[in-house]
This record gives C-alpha cells, sequence and structure tokens, in this order.
C-alpha cells in the first residue's frame, strides 16, 4: 500500500512511520510513504502557504494554489485518481472499521492542515474526506495522520508478523481487548488467573471473552450496542448487572 502526504512537516511523518512496525513495513516494501511538502508549492520567495481569513477572525487559512498543486504532484503518475482524506477535528470519527476499509486501498493521500484550516474550496475540488481522530485540537494534522497510517498498516498483510494478532485487538470484534499476562506468575502480590495457565483452550477462550465483555461494559458500554452475543454472553453480562445491583443496594 502507497501512503502520500502532504504536509508543511515531511521530516516528522517520516521519523515517526520509520520506526517500530512500520518502519519494518517500509523497509520490507510491505508498504511506502512519501512525503510531498506543501511549501514547496508556495508562490512567493518566502514559502508563504497561509493568509488572512476573509471575513476576519484570528489565525490564519492555509491557501487553496499550494495545496491543489502538491496534490496534482502527489496523484501524478498514478494508474486512478485515489482516495484524499484530510484530517480535521470537524471530520468523521476514525475508527478501526475504517482502517480495514482504507487499507483496501492501492494509494492513499492524507492531507494535514494548519493554522484555522484549509479553503473550503480545495477540499471540495478535491472532494476531500474530512476524518478525525477525536474530539480534541492538535496544532496540525501530522499527529492523526500517523495515528491514521499506524493502524490502517497494520490492517494490510504482511505487515505484522503474526497474521492473527491484528485480528483478536481491541475493536476487531466489537469488543475492548481482554487483560494480558506474562511472566513471573506473582508480581507484587498479584498472581496470573489459573485458568490461564490450565491448558484448557476452550476454558481460555470463555475466560477472555467474559473479559472483553465487562472491561466494554465497564468502559465503553455504547459499544455493545453493536455487538452481536450470544446466549453465553447474555447470561454472564446479566449475572454482572445482577452482581453490580445488588452491591449498590447493600452500599445503600
Amino acid at each position: 500500500m502507497n501512503f502520500i502526504v502532504l504536509t508543511l512537516f515531511p521530516e516528522m511523518i517520516e521519523q515517526g512511520i520509520g520506526t517500530s512496525i512500520t518502519g519494518r513495513a517500509l523497509a520490507q516494501g510491505t508498504i511506502r510513504l512519501k512525503t510531498i511538502n506543501i511549501r514547496d508549492y508556495s508562490h512567493d520567495r518566502y514559502g508563504h502557504v497561509d493568509d488572512y481569513p476573509y471575513g476576519g477572525g484570528a489565525g490564519m487559512v492555509m491557501m487553496a494554489p499550494p495545496i491543489y498543486e502538491a496534490w496534482e504532484s502527489a496523484v501524478s503518475g498514478l494508474p486512478k485518481k485515489p482516495r484524499l482524506i484530510y484530517v480535521t477535528p470537524q471530520g468523521k470519527v476514525f475508527n478501526q472499521a475504517m482502517a480495514k476499509e482504507l487499507a483496501q486501498e492501492d494509494d492513499l493521500v492524507i492531507l494535514c492542515g494548519h493554522y484555522e484550516g484549509v479553503d473550503e474550496r480545495v477540499l471540495e475540488e478535491l472532494k476531500a474526506e474530512p476524518v478525525s481522530i477525536g474530539d480534541y485540537v492538535l496544532t496540525g494534522g501530522e499527529l492523526p495522520a500517523m495515528v491514521m497510517i499506524d493502524a490502517i498498516s497494520r490492517m494490510v498483510p504482511g505487515v505484522l508478523s503474526n497474521e492473527e494478532s491484528g485480528e483478536e485487538e481491541s475493536f476487531m470484534n466489537g469488543l475492548l481487548e481482554y487483560p494480558q499476562y506474562t511472566r513471573p506468575d506473582v508480581f507484587m502480590g498479584r498472581e496470573v488467573p489459573e485458568v490461564l495457565k490450565s491448558g484448557h483452550h476452550a476454558n481460555i477462550a470463555r475466560w477472555r471473552r467474559d473479559q472483553s465483555l465487562l472491561r466494554t461494559l465497564n468502559t465503553r458500554p455504547e459499544l455493545l450496542n453493536d455487538v452481536v452475543l450470544d446466549k453465553k454472553d447474555k447470561i454472564f453480562l446479566e449475572n454482572v448487572k445482577t452482581a453490580c445491583n445488588l452491591a449498590d443496594d447493600m452500599i445503600n
């Protein structure tokens, strides 16, 4: 898969993606990364890519022409027009399902905004898809772009050394991931759950499923609305809720 990032800080993207799992994937050629410095397409000798907003207001707005020309450079030679993701707090919230969907693309262009945003006309002209990584404001789009590239890359075959690890982690089945343990057996008086050392694969699978359900119920209960629950799942959750209600009654 080929990632192309339009940015004012290409070195930030390159250094971030060039490490750890994504760095190994780049070295192996499983994914490819190209950064394009929007400032290279400035129309003055000072490298300006922003100007004051029409209508007044604080801050500056990134101008349309440099972004459009950077886009033209990005897509030149590609067999078809790729999707363009514009990272912005105003966009649809990025999630695991979107990562899996975007991993099917051959080429993906990501536009990193700055200042007070980007001239709306270039976003309309390029049919940019606004995407957010959360309800907060950052100084620029580079960190969100790296977050998305990392998550998407994990869905690309060959990026992970163990194909199953990408399928069993948080959100892949709609639930948060169960707790993980490794040696030593006892740490600060806390023991590894006996079921995990039993070698009984069915019991381990059930324990992990129950723990995922419990963690999701406690931390992100809204996710359960979209999860297909079997009979054992429903019984477990009902028992948990009953136990919580009894505890509340005892306290009151």
